[in-house]
């Protein structure tokens, strides 16, 4: 049962820091964020407690490796999952704002300014700038993206 209980402490460590500091993988390219340190820490905390459960209730020492290795797993293809979602859409910006309608909310100039565009996620003003001068109130339509700024044109 030792065994078990380190794996699944270590896991916890993994998963906290990742929680608390930010994905430990991150800064590495490793297969295009196939590694993912809250999905690893997740899968040694269920490996560990999936062991000491099945060894606690008097299943053999080797069944009780392959149910937690095979729970484990799942763990972390569901974990890595939801964790490539939630980052896809955790700063509720979609992939591209290219092409999406809005208003202006100040005057946008070269310098800079605010809209508001009309898509899916979009509940917040979006700082904008334009070539040309656009009067708060105008409809606009995005040329570019960039990050969070986005280039207009008034419609």
């Amino acid at each position: 049962m030792l065994p078990f209980l380190i794996v699944g402490g270590v896991g916890l460590a993994v998963l906290v820091i990742s929680l608390l500091v930010g994905d430990i993988f991150d800064h590495f390219e490793i297969g295009d964020g196939a590694i993912s340190g809250t999905a690893l820490g997740v899968a040694a905390v269920v490996f560990g407690a999936a062991g000491v459960l099945t060894t606690t209730s008097g299943l053999d020492l080797v069944w009780a490796y392959v149910l937690a290795a095979v729970l484990a797993i799942l763990a972390y293809l569901l974990a890595l999952l939801f964790v490539k979602r939630i980052t896809k859409s955790s700063d509720g910006i979609p992939l591209s704002a290219i092409g999406l309608t809005g208003v202006s909310r100040s005057d946008i100039t070269p310098a800079g300014g605010e809209v508001s565009l009309d898509g899916p996620g979009e509940v917040e003003r979006r700082l904008a700038y334009s070539d040309e001068r656009i009067a708060e109130g105008a409809r606009i339509r995005v040329i570019e993206h960039s990050g969070t700024r986005v280039k207009v044109v008034a419609e």
